[in-house]
């Protein structure tokens, strides 16, 4: 019983680290991606120019299409390669290994330039703009990467259980039944003559 509980952790634990490591990947990518937002600091705090504008909505959304993307190759991935029989070690690894990676790609794609723009912020004065870096404030579209990937495996793992079975398998000649097939069928050849019913 031992043996194949610790083959699930075993794989659960692989995957979640897999699919956790390519978090830092994605936040790179992310804060390569996102479009300049403009900063105006207030009292040494620096507050969103326009924070209903183009540039904010942009950061969020180039963030979901990331999470998205790796949610479903994550999903893919893990159906193609994981095999057989490990389907809940695969769910629970993509749930939170997928959550992991989201936050770490929140978190490493904000402190790219984040030194820096703290210490222009502090040089600033007041209504002065400055550029910001990467930072979200749709939280919720950290969930978007592990939702993707559990759901891309189940939908896989369905469909292929809808697939009809195919249980047809091509007779190689020589079988104890059939010797090349057509005329040459022995189990179609009446007892005591030949297949056209002929004695010998």
């Amino acid at each position: 019983m031992r043996r194949p509980i610790g083959k699930a952790l075993a794989t659960w634990a692989v995957a979640t680290a897999v699919v956790t490591l390519l978090g830092p990947l994605a936040g790179l990518l992310w804060s390569a991606l996102v479009p300049d937002v403009t900063y105006v600091v207030v009292q040494g705090e620096p507050l969103l120019a326009d924070p209903e504008g183009q540039g904010p909505i942009g950061i969020d959304g180039r963030f979901a299409v990331i999470a998205l993307v790796a949610g479903l190759v994550c999903g893919v991935v893990a159906y193609l390669f994981g095999g057989r029989g490990r389907d809940l070690p695969l769910l629970f690894a993509l749930a939170v290994g997928g959550f992991a990676a989201a936050f770490l790609a929140w978190k490493v794609g904000h402190w790219v330039g984040l030194s820096d723009f703290e210490r222009t912020v502090r040089a600033a004065r007041d209504d002065q703009t400055v550029t910001g870096v990467a930072d979200l404030r749709a939280k919720g579209v950290l969930s978007f990467w592990p939702l993707l990937a559990v759901l891309t495996y189940g939908l896989l793992e369905a469909i292929v259980k809808r697939l009809p079975a195919d249980d047809r398998r091509k007779r190689r000649s020589g079988e104890a039944d059939e010797v090349a097939g057509g005329e040459l069928d022995l189990e179609s050849a009446p007892a005591g003559g030949d297949v056209d019913g002929r004695q010998p």
